[in-house]
């Protein structure tokens, strides 16, 4: 049986093949965070396709913590039973589901929740919005602890086989882990150990509130790519190491914030992407992604040099590997050689959601995303998420 189609366990989860979903914000949610018919279609779908593991993205623990208009949440009970039918959706075609927690930190803003953003350290602005965010104060990191705490309780509840904490991507974890977001000097940071202590308080209070087995997986940055270090392989390689003696059951490799995009590497749809800002701030970002080209573009599994970094730390924890991998014969070379134990992937499901079956067919040999990244484009504007290669309807 060739690799990618032999199953894995995660924790007490087995995963019948090697494939993920790795968590996209699908624009799909009512805005008031709650599931919607089409947003379980998307799933069922990809389920039906023969995903493995999928990650639907990302779930807002907190009303503060919303990141978009159109985000699914986790924040209240009254969400539970419309993610118990997305649960149930995947679970009837046989893949395994976990749902990802997410604080959007600074990546929130008025328009979202009615208040200036928060961060682990005050008076840094958002690039893109120009917003400043505000320092938590002690009591609000406990009240975002067990938000996450209750939104993986309440993940349990709906039959989920798995959750997985954002913890990349410049949302509030990643601030917290890094060293230019987070210039606190108190038990929060100042220290790569006193930094580490957020995503440390958030998986021991997960712990205590979701049976002994549930696995926790979480998603981190391996290279923040912000303009002084932040997040870098090194430090994600102790992050790492931490997590595995903490009994982390599966990790996932990401990079890039929203200083920089390097999430999602290729083209840069800017003409799309500025028309969500007011008339003035367009010219500066046309300028911002116009130097953000050369570095942003398209290169194979441009996280794996990182991951062969990292992964020793993690010994027999299994690793995800997300960004650029979309042969199939690489995804099968790497996982045999042992650095990934699964290949997740975002914008080839987009643009096909049947690729697990069209390579378990013989149809396909690789992915036909091409990284026009028009997906991303689109659901910054709030259109749902599809394909746009022939352009966006606005």
């Amino acid at each position: 049986m060739a690799v990618m189609f032999s199953p894995v366990k995660i924790g007490s989860m087995t995963v019948s093949n090697r494939f993920v979903l790795s968590a996209t914000y699908e624009a799909m949610a009512t805005e008031t965070g709650e599931v919607t018919d089409d947003l379980i279609g998307r799933y069922r779908t990809l389920a039906k396709a023969g995903t493995g593991l999928i990650i639907p993205g990302y779930f807002f623990v907190h009303p503060l913590g919303k990141a978009a208009p159109k985000q699914a949440g986790i924040h209240s009970d009254d969400m539970i039973p419309g993610l118990k039918r997305l649960v149930e959706a995947v679970h009837e075609h046989g893949a395994k589901i976990a749902l990802q927690l997410v604080h959007g930190g600074m990546q929130t803003g008025k328009a979202n929740t009615g208040r200036a953003p928060l961060g682990p350290s005050g008076g840094l602005r958002n690039p893109m919005t120009l917003e400043k965010c505000r320092e938590m104060t002690p009591d609000e990191i406990e009240e975002t602890i067990q938000a996450f705490a209750q939104g993986a309780r309440r993940a349990a509840e709906t039959g989920a086989d798995a959750v997985q904490i954002h913890g990349a991507h410049g949302y509030l974890i990643s601030e917290f882990l890094s060293p230019f977001f987070n210039q606190r000097q108190d038990e929060w940071g100042g220290s790569d150990e006193r930094r580490f202590g957020l995503v440390k308080a958030v998986i021991q209070e997960i712990r205590k509130r979701v049976p002994e087995d549930l696995p926790i997986l979480i998603k981190l940055n391996t290279n923040d790519f912000t303009p002084k270090p932040g997040v870098t392989p090194p430090l994600a390689k102790t992050y790492a190491g931490w997590l595995r003696d903490m009994g982390i059951d599966g990790v996932e490799l990401s990079c890039g914030t929203f200083f920089t995009l390097h999430m999602v590497r290729g083209k840069i749809p800017a003409k799309e992407i500025v028309k969500v800002l007011p008339f003035w701030m367009r010219p500066f970002a046309r300028l911002q992604f116009r130097r953000l080209r050369r570095s942003c573009g398209f290169s194979e599994a441009y996280n794996l040099p990182a991951a062969e970094h990292i992964k020793p730390a993690l010994g027999p924890v299994p690793l995800m590997l997300v960004g650029g991998v979309r042969r199939l014969s690489q995804m099968e070379k790497l996982v045999a050689e042992g650095y990934p134990d699964l290949i997740s992937m975002s914008r080839p499901f987009i643009r096909e959601p049947y690729l697990v079956k069209r390579f378990k067919e013989g149809k396909a040999k690789e992915a036909a995303c091409i990284s026009c990244n028009k997906c991303f484009a689109a659901v910054a504007n709030n259109l749902p998420v599809r394909c746009y290669v022939n352009g966006l309807p606005i």
